[in-house]
């Protein structure tokens, strides 16, 4: 009875460590390495995209080339939720940066289906993303700048980027009598961001045209610490001086104004 009793025993002890014994896990398949190019944009554009703490794209619209590897464990019972955990890990992340925007993450995960005894592995070729205004940013407090816009500044080193440089404004000046020169200077109370002018001649008035503002380091930010100086002269008249904000100016797409000549006395 003492050796049963014994038997059943070790039997029952032996049951029990094979039940709490670790299985040895299954080990992941892993594809090749590959070559992947994906086309990275944003709204606004001009945004920096870094994956895995390194910056890979200096500023979208563009293209980047990344070496991808699939890995899943398969498992037989349920290959639903091996597939979904593949996609994870397989997965790879891109964060957006933009000053006065907050930062996007776009996740891509890769599509993956078995054929041949072989798991494929796609990831998409686009990833996008849609910018949101930084809180206390110049795009949160002024609505009416143009998105990815407010630091942009007017550069011969890239002449005609700027959305300063293609806003189009009329610019009109009359007189009584007609016939007075014209004359326009930039007044800054930026001067480090941008320089007074000398004053330019213009034509006589009346005096009409469609123009685009050519201010080298303006931006929307600043726009408003600048001013457009106009003069008008005339033989026999007190000259007259009116200034316009160039801010309000672009908004309203327009400076003009009429002068009205006083008589110089003799």
């Amino acid at each position: 009875m003492k050796n049963f009793r014994f038997f059943f025993q070790a039997t029952s002890l032996l049951a029990i460590v094979l039940t709490v014994s670790p299985v040895e896990a299954k080990k992941p398949i892993v594809t090749p390495a590959r070559h992947h190019m994906i086309t990275v944009s944003s709204n606004p554009g001009g945004a920096q995209v870094y994956m895995n703490g390194q910056p890979i794209l200096m500023n979208t619209p563009g293209i980047i080339d990344v070496t991808l590897q699939g890995s899943i464990i398969p498992n037989k019972k349920n290959m639903a939720a091996a597939f979904a955990e593949a996609r994870r890990n397989s997965s790879i992340t891109l964060t957006f940066v933009k000053e006065g925007y907050v930062h996007k993450m776009v996740t891509l995960e890769p599509s993956i289906s078995y054929h041949n005894k072989n798991y494929i592995f796609d990831w998409p070729q686009v990833a996008h993303a849609d910018l949101e205004p930084a809180a206390g940013s110049a795009y949160d407090n002024d609505k009416t700048i143009v998105a990815g816009e407010a630091a942009s500044r007017v550069s011969r080193d890239n002449a005609g980027k700027t959305a300063l440089e293609r806003t189009i404004l009329r610019w009109y000046f009359d007189s009584d009598p007609q016939g007075a020169r014209i004359f326009w200077r930039v007044i800054s109370s930026v001067p480090d961001e941008v320089k007074n002018t000398n004053e330019t001649y213009l034509m006589t008035t009346p005096y009409e045209e469609t123009r685009s503002f050519n201010i080298q380091g303006l931006t929307y930010e600043n726009s408003r610490d600048v001013q457009i100086e106009v003069k008008v002269m005339k033989n026999g008249y007190e000259p007259q001086v009116k200034r316009f904000n160039v801010r309000q100016a672009i908004d309203q797409q327009e400076i003009s104004s009429f002068f009205m000549l006083v008589k110089r006395d003799e």
